[in-house]
């Protein structure tokens, strides 16, 4: 007789996978995704190493979907800011979500990954610029896409160092992206609304 899985094991198995992709966001968040081994995402899970690849066939698909839910949560984020507070909020959100997480935010940033998480890397800069420009296409920015593109471009770079070398007060980190970002829409647009 052939083995057929219950609801109770597929709920057991389900519990496993999402206590496996806890430790594993636990593990990016504190070291990078240089310290996210899966042995060690195992033993944070308290699972055997096995037992992440049943869930898992490889790191990069455990990271994959790491990122992709950790990404999605700081997309989200700055969605809600935008709405709230415009370009100003959403860069503000952007920037002290990051400094808050710094290790996390890096990971997620500009860590070097493998190629499976790189590619999701490059689909939520493109998620982040798509709350950029649907503002600014609201707004009547020339070219909000393009604009949009270089914004997230410049934000991420920005912050790079600082989150390497926690050497900027996050209030002026904040008002001098916020200034750039701005300044970079008004020179196109002058009629953005800056809140």
């Amino acid at each position: 007789m052939p083995y057929r899985e219950t609801d109770r094991t597929r709920a057991r198995a389900a519990q496993a996978r999402e206590r496996i992709v806890g430790a594993a966001v636990e593990q990016l968040a504190e070291g990078g995704y240089a310290s996210a081994t899966v042995s060690a995402v195992a033993r944070r899970a308290g699972v055997a190493t096995g037992s992440v690849y049943r869930h898992f066939p490889s790191k990069a698909e455990l990271f994959a979907e790491v990122f992709r839910r950790a990404a999605q949560r700081e997309v989200d984020a700055v969605t809600a800011a935008m709405e709230a507070d415009g370009v100003a909020g959403a860069v503000e959100a952007f920037v002290r979500r990051a400094l808050a997480a710094p290790q996390r935010a890096y990971a997620l940033l500009a860590e070097p990954v493998d190629p499976a998480i790189e590619a999701e890397r490059l689909h939520f800069r493109r998620a982040y610029a798509d709350v950029f420009a649907g503002a600014l296409r609201e707004a009547g920015v020339a070219d909000p896409d393009l604009i949009a593109a270089a914004l997230v471009g410049a934000l991420g770079e920005a912050l790079v160092g600082p989150l390497a070398r926690h050497d900027r007060a996050p209030e002026a980190l904040v008002a001098s992206l916020q200034s750039f970002c701005l300044s970079a829409i008004e020179a196109g647009s002058p009629h953005v609304r800056h809140a």
